[in-house]
């Protein structure tokens, strides 16, 4: 297998995302995961744009050793005295030259010839080389380049003493087959190109960007030019992560490898996203926090019983952190029942049925399940005292509050079988409440303890409400109970504790009459 060149530009191109502006000590921190990620060379700016940019490249040769430091110089002499004044201190050293060979831009944007091209390739080309051993050369806007010209173009740089000869596909026009052909076109029509590296840097304008580079890995380069999590202008650059991992997922098609510590991609992604404020959509490939997760019930079952199933990846092999399965209203019971019996929570099939029916009705609401809603739910599930058991039962309940009012609530409560009403006003809506199930259920207990909880974030979390009875010959009786609302939680919690303290009374009279 052949080995294919990682070389990221996050901190040049992708720095040039709209709304992107990172410090020195940023750019730094990014160049140091880089290094732990294994890519083998490092972009780290374009020295002459900006006194930031210059220092930038300068504290990286300074801190980042064994990896290649690259900066970007155009075919003009003071950009390339710059970028090799900022690399002064790095151990391995490349400089980047360009120049754009396509019509329009040669017409529109140099106002320059073709035999004013091939000179400045020629003298700016040797002229960096006269710095550096190690030169790379892009033909700028190479899709759109006249084939035979940007061949001529080639030759001349590799004559002057380029060892990489970067294909840009810089406004993303090009097609994956057709950049292929490029790339082979290349490879057979440039005399001087034999053991010169072939390098791709794709942008996403069509959403090819991958592809394009990939097609070109088959059709012969060995060097790939990507940025973490696709950053860069417009739509974007080819992202490092996709690039790797489907090498990797199928080097039996592409016969190539990198030297990529996969297990840092996700940390990498992750340092980037909070360092550049550029957040990583939900379902992006690789990295995206939906990229390993499974919903629908068939999937989950699939993937429970064998991974491979539904996963072409391991997610340990990218380092990926999060839930991998997700539970939502398409879920089964399967998915349910193993995230239970990870924490040890064994639930009857009734149980199970229950909870799986409780999370459905909560997705319904619009409502993310995560899993500790899964086991606060099962808990209450479990400590359920079961419907048959219930002396007291909710049937209706009205709260009234608000800023200008006393908060004050009635209650309909169902007991043996009699619906009794109760009034109570209170300091607010759970202590009007609670005010007004006592009203009904007797003034022989007492609310001795409440703790309300968020079991996850969000305004739409689920509340967990534990309380402690008193009743009148001081027996404490504990109950807590699950809901998405702060009072229907304390509410169900107050009847659960109510519906303990009047089972025990009746045991306890039942004892009595025994013995009498």
């Amino acid at each position: 297998m052949k080995k294919v060149k990682i070389f990221d530009t996050t901190l040049r191109d992708g720095e040039q995302s709209p709304g992107i502006n990172l410090n020195i000590n940023e750019k730094v921190m990014i160049a140091r995961q880089l290094e732990s990620l294994g890519v083998d060379i490092i972009e780290a700016g374009f020295p002459i744009s900006s006194k930031g940019s210059y220092e930038a490249v300068q504290e990286i040769s300074k801190v980042v050793k064994g990896t290649i430091i690259c900066a970007l110089a155009r075919t003009v002499k003071k950009d390339i005295e710059a970028a090799a004044e900022a690399l002064h201190s790095a151990e391995k050293k490349r400089i980047h030259v360009f120049v754009a060979t396509s019509q329009i831009h040669m017409d529109h944007k140099l106002r320059k010839n073709k035999e004013e091209i091939i000179s400045m390739v020629a003298d700016n080309v040797m002229y960096a080389k006269s710095f550096c051993e190690d030169i790379e050369f892009s033909p700028e806007d190479a899709s759109r380049t006249d084939m035979d010209f940007m061949c001529k173009v080639i030759e001349t740089a590799v004559d002057a003493g380029a060892t990489t000869i970067n294909i840009p596909d810089t406004v993303g026009y090009a097609q994956p087959e057709e950049y292929g052909a490029r790339i082979r076109y290349v490879l057979e029509h440039v005399p001087n190109i034999k053991g010169i590296d072939i390098s791709t840097h794709c942008h996403d304008d069509l959403g090819l960007s991958v592809a394009n580079s990939l097609a070109a890995v088959k059709a012969g380069a060995n060097q790939i030019e990507a940025t973490i999590n696709g950053l860069g202008e417009r739509a974007g650059n080819t992202a490092l992560e996709e690039v790797v991992m489907a090498l990797k997922t199928r080097k039996d098609y592409y016969d190539a490898y990198t030297e990529i510590n996969t297990k840092e991609l996700f940390r990498t992604s992750r340092l980037v996203s909070q360092l550049t404020g550029m957040h990583v959509q939900r379902n992006k490939a690789i990295i995206g926090q939906n990229a390993f997760s499974h919903q629908s019930g068939i999937h989950q079952h699939g993937v429970i019983q064998h991974k491979k199933t539904y996963e072409i990846m391991s997610p340990e092999d990218i380092g990926w952190v999060g839930e991998n399965i997700f539970i939502g209203k398409l879920s089964g019971k399967n998915a349910v029942k193993k995230i239970l019996e990870e924490n040890k929570i064994i639930l009857s099939e009734d149980q199970l049925k229950e909870v799986s029916l409780k999370i459905k009705e909560l997705s319904d609401k619009e409502k993310d399940i995560e899993k500790d809603d899964v086991i606060a739910l099962a808990i209450d599930e479990l400590n359920s005292l079961g419907k048959e058991e219930d002396m007291i039962k909710l049937d209706e309940l009205t709260v009234l509050t608000g800023n200008r009012i006393t908060p004050s609530s009635t209650v309909v409560l169902e007991i043996n079988g009699k619906k009794k009403t109760g009034s109570a006003q209170g300091v607010g809506p759970v202590d009007a409440a609670s005010k007004a199930i006592k009203e009904v259920v007797g003034p022989f207990i007492n609310l001795k303890e409440y703790r309300l909880r968020a079991i996850t974030g969000g305004t739409d979390a689920l509340c967990n409400v534990a309380i402690k009875f008193e009743d009148d010959k001081s027996n404490i009786f504990a109950s807590e109970a699950v809901d998405e609302d702060v009072i229907m939680a304390s509410v169900k919690a107050i009847i659960k504790g109510a519906n303990k303290a009047m089972i025990y009374q009746k045991k306890f009279a039942d004892n009595n009459r025994v013995k009498d």
